[in-house]
């Protein structure tokens, strides 16, 4: 038994890659770091940071665990990478939706995010919702909420309009992001959190802002684990609860400055 309470049994909950080979145990995180304040490198460095990170360490200090990320997946075939065992869960600022159920995961969910419009700095273009993006070309990450529940509905409703939607996807937000930059995209759909640390610190505050409300629906993060894997899953939610309890939870969430996204307790397949 460690941390609160909370049993881990090597080969048992983690499967037999938790084991280093001395005794330790190792929980095999699977993200796509690409996406601050979520999950980002530090500069000049392959050292990963940010609220998945934090929040990671934390669970698998009461596991008794130790975490490592492994980053060598896009988003879109992450969950496929997750199912062939390449890693024992996957945390990468993930929607908990039908659909991803659907594929063989679980969720433990742990965030509550929308998301929001990211437009160059100004709004040259006037753009307010997704209907103002008729006619005009827009940039996503691929397989991301955005992409599959606001962009590829919102084409469809543009081309009934006469007004055709361009959509850039991208297997990074970054390069999807350069493209508002550049000017090739009039915007970029993110994640309330991530557009909003975009919006701050790129060029110093000076490259893009947020605009209109968030749109979409609020969906949950959710730590992805096989469904077959009962056992890891109940462990991590009981973690969770234990440092949301503790206060440890909060803490790591105001530090990143997305405390607005909290939720109250740890459920499993509570999403879309």
């Amino acid at each position: 038994m460690v941390g609160a309470g909370i049993a881990i049994v090597c080969g048992s909950l983690l499967g037999p890659a938790c084991s280093t080979g001395s005794g330790s145990k190792v929980l095999r995180v699977g993200s796509d770091i690409e996406y601050a304040p979520i999950e980002f490198y530090k500069e000049n460095s392959k050292q990963a940071q940010g609220l998945d990170y934090d929040l990671a360490q934390a669970l698998g200090k009461k596991l008794g665990a130790s975490v490592t990320f492994i980053d060598d997946t896009d988003f879109a075939g992450i969950i496929g990478a997750l199912k062939a065992g390449r890693f024992d869960v996957v945390m990468s600022a993930m929607n908990d939706t039908a659909e991803r159920r659907g594929k063989g995961v679980d969720f433990i969910d742990y965030f509550r995010a929308g998301s929001s419009i990211l437009v160059q700095k100004g709004n040259p273009k006037g753009v307010k919702t997704p209907d103002d993006l008729c006619g005009a070309t827009v940039s996503v990450q691929k397989g991301t909420t955005q992409d599959t529940d606001i962009l590829t509905p919102q084409e469809a409703k543009c081309r009934s309009a006469g007004k055709a939607l361009s959509v850039l996807r991208f297997e990074k937000d970054t390069d999807a992001l350069q493209q508002v930059k550049n000017g090739r995209a009039v915007a970029d759909l993110e994640d309330f959190p991530v557009a909003a640390y975009n919006a701050a610190t790129s060029g110093g505050g000076a490259d893009f802002e947020v605009v209109g409300e968030q749109v979409g629906a609020v969906g949950s993060y959710g730590i992805a684990v096989p469904s077959n894997n009962r056992a890891l899953r109940d462990s991590l939610q009981a973690a969770l609860t234990a440092i949301i309890k503790d206060g440890t939870y909060d803490k790591i969430l105001a530090r990143w400055n997305v405390s607005a996204g909290a939720l109250k307790a740890a459920t499993v397949n509570g999403g879309s």
